[in-house]
């Protein structure tokens, strides 16, 4: 089987990326799904593996097809921007954000190169972005501006069930007026042409309702009647295998059972709540409409446990194993 180059930046510093990823690397399942290319420091990733108690031969390399490619072997293009003597785990420090966006800046470099196929995030600390002078709050808003896309389409993933929103990081009332028949209408072209980018073919989309029991034709709200009906049936009429609105407290779960192959959540919760009570460490974020595929765990830097060994790696091989797998249908980028 062919495997995909997976360009993997290694998160904050003081935090568990670094641990998750030695771990990861140390799983058979990833290295027969993924070449996987870590963008990091030596010495951090040294000192990550006596967290774990692992041992795992460190590959420098400039080239990502200079790489060994075998269990056992991690290859790193090491960036070799950390002072291993200062820093400092668990805390938040403006060399380690510094860094964590350097790890990602040059992945997306490799990435749009073609020299990656995809790229597999780790956490990132937004003070510690902030304290190193990063000007962004997260992987999105960086990965919007270094590929030059507007608005980036964000699904998460938990087993068969994947699940895009209307929108993300805005207040519940925002997220209602946001919910407009033009947007609605919007988003269901997009994440048609989303499922159609991972291979899935006239995927069958449904839209969740916003109001308890999709508003009850009116009784209990009139988005649905108003915003969202309309822009489903105009989606339908050109074609767009779409359905909905179908109340959000069983949405999720047909969709999980194979009803449909997506969801569109109308705000945040909705959808996280849903995938994560599935299985909180296999939900996996990816972001679609870019130049290239990424995926990501879907937790933060844990300060709290960081330097102890105890991160569990699961998200991690997950978010590696869904960028092989979808990589190869995003043919423009694909090696």
């Amino acid at each position: 089987m062919d495997r995909s180059y997976i360009g993997i930046p290694m998160g904050d510093p003081a935090g568990i990326g670094p641990e998750i990823v030695v771990k990861a690397l140390s799983k058979d399942e990833v290295h027969k799904t993924a070449k996987p290319v870590v963008i990091g420091d030596k010495k951090t990733l040294e000192q990550a593996m006596k967290f774990c108690g692992i041992d795992l031969e460190i590959n420098v390399i400039e080239k990502v097809e200079d790489g060994d490619y075998q269990k056992g072997i991690l290859n790193l293009i090491d960036l070799s921007n950390i002072d291993i003597e200062k820093l400092e785990m668990g805390k938040v420090q403006g060399m380690a954000g510094k860094a964590a966006f350097e790890y990602i800046e040059k992945s997306v470099e490799l990435a749009l190169d073609k020299k990656v196929a995809a790229i597999a995030t780790t956490p990132i600390n937004k003070e510690a972005f902030k304290a190193g002078g990063v000007n962004y709050i997260g992987h999105t808003e960086i990965l919007e501006d270094l590929t030059n896309t507007k608005d980036p389409l964000t699904m998460f993933q938990v087993y068969d069930l994947r699940v895009f929103f209307l929108s993300r990081h805005l207040s519940l009332r925002q997220a209602c007026e946001m919910t407009t028949k033009e947007r609605v209408f919007d988003y269901i072209l997009r994440c048609t042409d989303a499922l159609d980018r991972l291979g899935i073919k006239n995927g069958k989309l449904a839209v969740a309702g916003l109001n308890p029991h999709s508003g009850e034709h009116g009784l209990f709200g009139d988005e649905e009647v108003k915003e969202i009906e309309p822009a489903i049936k105009k989606a339908q009429e050109a074609g767009i295998n779409v359905v909905g609105p179908i109340p959000a407290d069983s949405v999720f779960y047909f969709a999980l059972k194979g009803s449909y192959d997506a969801v569109l959540s109308l705000y945040h919760d909705q959808g996280h709540i849903a995938t994560k009570m599935v299985d909180f460490e296999r939900t996996i974020s990816i972001t679609n409409n870019m130049p290239f595929l990424r995926t990501s765990v879907d937790h933060g830097t844990a300060f709290d446990i960081a330097g102890t060994g105890k991160a569990s790696e699961v998200s991690m091989v997950e978010a590696i194993r869904l960028a092989a797998l979808y990589a190869p249908n995003f043919t423009n980028t694909a090696l």
